[in-house]
Protein backbone atom coordinates (compact mmCIF):
# COMPACT_ATOMS: atom_id res chain seq x y z
CA UNK A 1 0.00 0.00 0.00
CA UNK A 2 1.21 3.45 -0.60
CA UNK A 3 0.86 5.63 2.18
CA UNK A 4 0.92 8.36 0.63
CA UNK A 5 -2.25 7.26 -1.23
CA UNK A 6 -5.21 8.63 1.37
CA UNK A 7 -7.22 5.94 -0.16
CA UNK A 8 -5.00 3.03 0.48
CA UNK A 9 -5.22 3.79 4.26
CA UNK A 10 -8.74 3.38 5.36
CA UNK A 11 -9.46 4.05 9.04
CA UNK A 12 -12.82 5.06 10.67
CA UNK A 13 -12.45 8.88 10.15
CA UNK A 14 -12.07 8.06 6.11
CA UNK A 15 -14.84 5.54 5.88
CA UNK A 16 -17.11 8.47 7.90
CA UNK A 17 -16.00 11.24 5.36
CA UNK A 18 -16.05 8.61 2.14
CA UNK A 19 -19.71 7.61 3.10
CA UNK A 20 -20.93 11.11 4.23
CA UNK A 21 -20.08 11.85 0.08
CA UNK A 22 -20.74 8.25 -1.51
CA UNK A 23 -22.92 6.07 0.88
CA UNK A 24 -26.48 5.40 0.73
CA UNK A 25 -28.77 4.10 3.48
CA UNK A 26 -31.58 2.33 1.76
CA UNK A 27 -34.58 0.93 2.92
CA UNK A 28 -37.22 -0.98 0.12
CA UNK A 29 -40.46 -1.71 1.04
CA UNK A 30 -41.29 -4.61 -1.68
CA UNK A 31 -44.65 -6.47 -2.45
CA UNK A 32 -44.39 -10.29 -1.88
CA UNK A 33 -47.28 -12.18 -1.32
CA UNK A 34 -45.47 -14.93 0.24
CA UNK A 35 -45.44 -12.82 3.29
CA UNK A 36 -47.17 -12.77 6.22
CA UNK A 37 -48.17 -9.44 5.94
CA UNK A 38 -47.73 -9.59 2.13
CA UNK A 39 -44.78 -6.75 1.90
CA UNK A 40 -41.12 -7.15 2.81
CA UNK A 41 -38.53 -4.90 4.32
CA UNK A 42 -35.47 -4.52 2.67
CA UNK A 43 -32.68 -2.80 4.42
CA UNK A 44 -29.53 -1.67 2.89
CA UNK A 45 -26.62 0.27 2.63
CA UNK A 46 -24.12 1.06 -0.34
CA UNK A 47 -21.02 2.74 -1.82
CA UNK A 48 -21.46 2.74 -5.38
CA UNK A 49 -18.22 3.42 -7.28
CA UNK A 50 -17.26 3.48 -11.34
CA UNK A 51 -15.64 0.28 -11.75
CA UNK A 52 -12.22 1.70 -12.27
CA UNK A 53 -12.55 2.26 -8.47
CA UNK A 54 -13.21 -1.42 -7.80
CA UNK A 55 -10.32 -1.84 -5.49
CA UNK A 56 -11.79 0.70 -3.04
CA UNK A 57 -14.84 -0.86 -2.49
CA UNK A 58 -13.15 -4.47 -1.59
CA UNK A 59 -11.03 -2.36 0.95
CA UNK A 60 -13.83 -1.17 2.51
CA UNK A 61 -15.34 -4.49 2.50
CA UNK A 62 -11.86 -5.54 4.06
CA UNK A 63 -12.08 -2.96 6.52
CA UNK A 64 -15.65 -4.07 7.83
CA UNK A 65 -14.97 -7.65 6.94
CA UNK A 66 -18.38 -8.58 5.82
CA UNK A 67 -20.38 -7.09 2.77
CA UNK A 68 -20.24 -8.04 -0.91
CA UNK A 69 -19.28 -5.76 -3.85
CA UNK A 70 -21.42 -6.29 -6.81
CA UNK A 71 -22.04 -4.50 -9.91
CA UNK A 72 -24.92 -2.15 -9.34
CA UNK A 73 -25.96 -1.02 -13.27
CA UNK A 74 -24.04 -0.67 -16.46
CA UNK A 75 -24.73 1.78 -18.98
CA UNK A 76 -22.76 3.51 -21.93
CA UNK A 77 -20.77 5.12 -19.56
CA UNK A 78 -19.54 1.82 -18.09
CA UNK A 79 -20.01 -0.34 -14.89
CA UNK A 80 -21.01 0.67 -11.71
CA UNK A 81 -19.93 -1.81 -8.55
CA UNK A 82 -21.30 -1.27 -5.19
CA UNK A 83 -20.19 -1.99 -1.81
CA UNK A 84 -23.62 -3.54 -0.31
CA UNK A 85 -24.55 -4.94 3.20
CA UNK A 86 -27.77 -6.69 3.68
CA UNK A 87 -28.95 -9.03 6.55
CA UNK A 88 -29.23 -7.93 9.92
CA UNK A 89 -26.80 -9.63 11.54
CA UNK A 90 -24.06 -7.06 9.38
CA UNK A 91 -26.52 -4.29 9.66
CA UNK A 92 -26.26 -4.38 13.05
CA UNK A 93 -22.30 -4.40 13.76
CA UNK A 94 -22.73 -1.19 10.81
CA UNK A 95 -25.49 0.32 12.55
CA UNK A 96 -22.77 0.21 15.40
CA UNK A 97 -19.97 1.89 13.66
CA UNK A 98 -21.59 4.97 12.62
CA UNK A 99 -23.31 5.23 16.26
CA UNK A 100 -19.06 5.21 17.48
CA UNK A 101 -18.49 7.34 14.70
CA UNK A 102 -20.94 9.72 13.36
CA UNK A 103 -21.64 10.90 10.00
CA UNK A 104 -21.16 15.02 9.68
CA UNK A 105 -23.51 15.67 6.39
CA UNK A 106 -27.79 15.42 5.80
CA UNK A 107 -26.93 11.42 5.59
CA UNK A 108 -26.87 11.56 9.80
CA UNK A 109 -30.67 12.01 9.71
CA UNK A 110 -30.80 9.06 7.22
CA UNK A 111 -28.97 7.29 9.12
CA UNK A 112 -30.69 8.02 12.22
CA UNK A 113 -33.86 6.54 11.06
CA UNK A 114 -32.00 3.55 9.14
CA UNK A 115 -30.74 2.92 12.37
CA UNK A 116 -34.45 3.51 14.43
CA UNK A 117 -35.83 0.91 11.79
CA UNK A 118 -33.00 -1.73 12.54
CA UNK A 119 -33.88 -1.68 15.99
CA UNK A 120 -37.57 -2.56 14.87
CA UNK A 121 -36.64 -5.11 12.67
CA UNK A 122 -34.71 -6.27 16.17
CA UNK A 123 -37.86 -6.80 17.83
CA UNK A 124 -39.81 -8.28 14.66
CA UNK A 125 -42.25 -4.87 14.42
CA UNK A 126 -42.10 -5.34 11.04
CA UNK A 127 -44.02 -8.01 11.01
CA UNK A 128 -47.21 -5.95 12.51
CA UNK A 129 -48.75 -4.12 10.37
CA UNK A 130 -48.68 -1.08 12.75
CA UNK A 131 -44.81 -1.51 12.80
CA UNK A 132 -44.42 -1.65 9.30
CA UNK A 133 -46.83 1.50 8.47
CA UNK A 134 -44.90 3.41 10.96
CA UNK A 135 -41.61 1.93 9.07
CA UNK A 136 -43.19 3.33 5.49
CA UNK A 137 -43.78 6.67 7.07
CA UNK A 138 -40.34 7.11 8.89
CA UNK A 139 -38.52 5.77 5.11
CA UNK A 140 -40.64 8.27 3.82
CA UNK A 141 -38.51 11.09 5.43
CA UNK A 142 -35.56 9.39 3.74
CA UNK A 143 -32.96 9.91 0.54
CA UNK A 144 -34.73 12.99 -0.51
CA UNK A 145 -38.39 11.31 0.49
CA UNK A 146 -38.83 8.25 -2.17
CA UNK A 147 -42.44 7.61 -3.63
CA UNK A 148 -43.10 4.32 -1.21
CA UNK A 149 -45.50 1.89 -2.66
CA UNK A 150 -46.58 0.17 -0.03
CA UNK A 151 -47.91 3.78 0.99
CA UNK A 152 -49.70 4.04 -2.22
CA UNK A 153 -51.27 0.81 -1.73
CA UNK A 154 -55.63 0.96 -1.36
CA UNK A 155 -55.42 -1.07 1.23
CA UNK A 156 -52.88 0.90 3.52
CA UNK A 157 -54.32 4.09 2.96
CA UNK A 158 -57.96 3.15 3.85
CA UNK A 159 -56.68 1.33 7.06
CA UNK A 160 -54.10 4.48 7.70
CA UNK A 161 -56.73 6.69 7.29
CA UNK A 162 -59.36 4.92 9.34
Amino acid sequence: MDAENPQERLDAKWIVGFTDGEGCFHIAINRIPEMSLGWQVLPEFRIVQHERDELLLHKIKEYFGFGEVTINRKDNHGIRKEFRVRGLENLNKLVNFFKENPLMTKKKKDFEIFSEVIGMMNRNEHLKKEGLDKIAKLISEMNEKPQIKYLKSSETIRQIQN
